[in-house]
Parts: C-alpha cells; sequence; structure tokens
C-alpha cells in the first residue's frame, strides 16, 4: 500500500473521534478573551501597530505559544492510540506492510489535522473580527491574504515541532506521560525564543515566528527576526532525526509482544 493510501485508512478511523470536536472547541475558545478584552487594541497604537493588526497578532501569539502546540499534543497521542487501544496494531503490524508506513502514513494525517486546526482558528479569527467590528464601531477585519500568509508560516514553521510530539508519543507507551511530556515541552518556549539557540527547540519555532511579525507590524517594538541560516538547516535535520525515530519505534514493544 503506498502511503497516501493508508493515510486515507487513518482517516476513517478518526472519522467518529473526539480530535476534531477538540481542535474545534480549541478554535473557538482562543478568539473569547480578545473578543472580551478588544477595547485594549486601541491601546497599543502607541507601540506603532493599528487596533486590527494588533487584534490578530495577539490572537496568533496566544495560539501559537500554548493552544495551539497542546491541542496537537492531545491530538497526537489520541491519533496513536487508535489502535493501541483494542489491540488493534497487532493485526496492523499482521499486514504486508512496513511498520515505517504506518507511521508516516499517521503523520501524514496529523499534519492534516494541524492545517485544519489552523484554517478553523483563521476563521474564528474573522467570526471574532466581525463581532468586535459590531461592538466597537471599528473595521477589525484584514484583508484575507494577509491572514493566509500568517497562517500559512504558522503551519510550515510547526512542522518540526509535530513530528517532535509524534516521536515522544510513539516512543511513550503510557499515554499521560507522553501528553505530560508534550505539554510541559510548550512553556520553556517563552524563555527559547529569547536565545541564541533558539533555533535547537522546535517547539518555540511557530511562537518565535509569530513573535517576528509582531515586530514587524508594530513600528515601536524590536523582536528578533528569523535568519534562515542556521534554523532552516537544523529545523530539517531534526525533522528527519524525529521521524527516523518514530518509524524504527513504530509498533516496536507490539512486535516483541507478537514474537
Amino acid at each position: 500500500m503506498r502511503i497516501f493510501t493508508l493515510a486515507c485508512l487513518e482517516f476513517k478511523k478518526i472519522k467518529r473521534s473526539r480530535i476534531l470536536l477538540l481542535l474545534l472547541a480549541a478554535s473557538v475558545i482562543l478568539w473569547i478573551p480578545s473578543i472580551l478584552h478588544v477595547h485594549l487594541n486601541f491601546q497599543m497604537q502607541a507601540e506603532g501597530i493599528s487596533p486590527e493588526h494588533n487584534f490578530f497578532i495577539q490572537g496568533f501569539l496566544g495560539m501559537s505559544w500554548f493552544m495551539f502546540p497542546a491541542s496537537m499534543v492531545v491530538a497526537t497521542v489520541l491519533l496513536n492510540q487508535t489502535e493501541r487501544a483494542n489491540r488493534g496494531i497487532l493485526k496492523m503490524l499482521a499486514l504486508p506492510v512496513r511498520p515505517a508506513a504506518f507511521c508516516l502514513s499517521k503523520f501524514a494525517v496529523l499534519l492534516v489535522l494541524a492545517a485544519a486546526q489552523i484554517i478553523l482558528m483563521t476563521g474564528a479569527y474573522y467570526s471574532s473580527a466581525v463581532i468586535c467590528g459590531i461592538t466597537q464601531h471599528y473595521r477589525f477585519l484584514l484583508p484575507p491574504l494577509f491572514a493566509a500568509k500568517q497562517a500559512a508560516l504558522l503551519f510550515l514553521s510547526s512542522i518540526p515541532m509535530l513530528a517532535f510530539f509524534w516521536m515522544l508519543s510513539v516512543c511513550i507507551q503510557t499515554p499521560i506521560f507522553s501528553i505530560g511530556l508534550g505539554l510541559s515541552s510548550i512553556v520553556p518556549s517563552v524563555l527559547v525564543i529569547n536565545t541564541t539557540w533558539w533555533f535547537a527547540d522546535p517547539v518555540c519555532y511557530p511562537f518565535f515566528i509569530m513573535t517576528a511579525a509582531y515586530g514587524k507590524l508594530a513600528a515601536n517594538l524590536t523582536t528578533a527576526q528569523a535568519e534562515l541560516f542556521p534554523w532552516i538547516p537544523a529545523a530539517i535535520l531534526l525533522t528527519i532525526l524525529f521521524l527516523f525515530v518514530s518509524c524504527i519505534r513504530f509498533g516496536q514493544a507490539e512486535r516483541r509482544s507478537f514474537l
């Protein structure tokens, strides 16, 4: 089977799961504080940023720092537990398909789920902007091309982070420990982005990119900008490393018990 065919099968498995509901709930909850405290955006004009840009970037900052990574940690573990719950992974591994193909197909599904959540969050932004525009009598809507660009940057920068979370879920059999370790790796990103070695921590990539975008939008604020070197080579190497370890470890414990 090809990875695409396997990925299609994985989508059928999670069709009735709670993963999509989780992503939708996180997307909606994210913008509630922005709606409640929309008036604060007008106070940020002193920093050289317009209220509509501040409304957008503050929401995406909150998303990139915690809400999006935390959702992906939980979604990753749930995705990896679809077969382990009923020992169905033993039947899956008995098929004439390499375990690495199953592993990569599941990671491909995780990428699609990440993209879906970013799309949901972007859609929730526009709904929130309309609501705030009505209550504040001010236009908070930004051009779709601008929002799409930031959303694309967020997704691309999150790929190494997703590979890291996927490796944790594959290597750590106990879901609670996998979730705990994944969530604990999110918090230090606030400190890591202020160091010269930020590119060594893939979990901070999305937050760093959004922080850099904030610095570009706010004329009176200075934030560190992402340099393609050594960031891109490091991101590629880390992603390959995480996926390599995941492919080796995927189903290893079950294969040993099967034998």
